[in-house]
This record gives structure tokens, sequence and C-alpha cells, in this order.
């Protein structure tokens, strides 16, 4: 199922209201987690034995991963938002996600000291959701285009 996607109402959260399809919501969902800051709806969100195609080096497991990135996003950025660019239900309960992110860096993240500058860079993420929790993620994120915006 493709959604249709209205740019003014494409947040996370007016996303995840509007979802026709549980795996949408839920493929959703995991974006509102990062605007709030919800290092907690993790458990809500994610599978305990969620597979991370791509996962944090260093971190135990990929739940931990899931907390570690949300609290990078929450203590280093204000104001974040994404917004969901492109969006598209497949068979088995995949949904491929193409998404913004927006925000000020005011704090230390990623091991970049806070600059205050505005950011805006984008990822595609393909997550797979089962029983209503996210059980497989693919994600890759556009940090070159992070890292230019901030140490410009």
């Amino acid at each position: 199922m493709t959604v249709t996607i209205d740019p003014r109402t494409n947040t996370a959260a007016e996303m995840v209201r509007n979802a026709p399809t549980t795996a949408l919501q839920v493929a959703s969902r995991n974006y509102e987690l990062y605007d709030t800051g919800n290092v907690a709806g993790v458990d809500e969100v994610f599978a305990p034995d969620l597979i991370d195609h791509n996962p944090v080096l260093g971190v135990p497991n990929a739940l931990d991963g899931m907390r570690y990135l949300i609290s990078e996003v929450r203590d280093g950025y204000t104001d974040t938002q994404h917004r969901i660019l492109f969006q598209r239900e497949l068979s088995d309960g995949w949904v491929v996600n193409h998404w913004q992110m927006t925000g000020v860096h005011t704090g230390d993240a990623f091991g970049m000291d806070a600059s205050g500058k505005p950011v805006a860079f984008n990822g595609t993420d393909i997550v797979r959701v089962v029983d209503g929790r996210i059980t497989e993620i693919y994600h890759v994120e556009e940090l070159l285009q992070l890292t230019m915006q901030v140490k410009a």
C-alpha cells in the first residue's frame, strides 16, 4: 500500500494518527519517539528480539542501540521534527520510509559539540512489523549532510 503524503501533514505524529494500517502506524511511531525523546517507548515500538541490520557499534543489543540513538537526538537537538517524505507498505509487514529530520543542534550529540545551528537531513528505513512491533530494521542516515551543517 502506498500512502499519499501531504507535505503539510506528514509529521510523524500526524502519520501515526492517520495511518490506515497497523504496520504503517508502528513504522511512523518510531520517528515520534525521536521527536518526543521518549526512550521508554522503545519497548512499545520494537520487539524484544529486534534485529538491527545496521547496529550501533559498541552497544550490547539492538534495543539498547535504539535507546542510544533516541537519547542522542533528545540530548543533542531541540525542536526536532521528522517528516515522512515517502512511505510504502510492502508484503509480510515490511514498510519503507524516507524521512527528513529538522531541529537545532543545541547539545552534544554523536561526538559533536553543540553548535546552535539548524539542521535538516534525510534518512531511509526499511522495517518489518509483526504483531504490532518492529522486529527488523535497516536504516541509513545522511550523516555527512548532518556533519557538514553542524561543522560549517
